[in-house]
């Protein structure tokens, strides 16, 4: 009966070794959750920055159609390779 309460004993002391100092130890388990936590709001950061980035891209895109429209129509520009037909309504 002593061998068996002596081993159930180790296997305790070897389960809460592993639970404290292991590899999937709970001060490993909240370093990781904070690592985490960094994560995502340098994912959070990036993600604004890309929005950002995309707004001022469509803006450049648009803006160059938008002066490109102005110049054909209020100025008469054509792009080269290009011939211009005016129709007189």
């Amino acid at each position: 009966m002593k061998s068996i309460s002596f081993i159930l004993a180790a296997f305790l002391l070897i389960i809460q070794t592993q639970l404290w100092l292991g590899k999937g130890s709970l001060p490993r388990g909240a370093q990781l959750r904070e690592e985490l936590a960094k994560a995502q709001s340098a994912n959070e950061q990036a993600r604004g920055r890309n929005a950002q980035i995309e707004a001022e891209l469509r803006d450049l895109r648009e803006g160059l159609e938008m002066v490109e429209e102005k110049a054909r129509n209020e100025l008469g520009m054509i792009k080269p390779d290009e011939i211009y037909v005016q129709v007189r309504r």
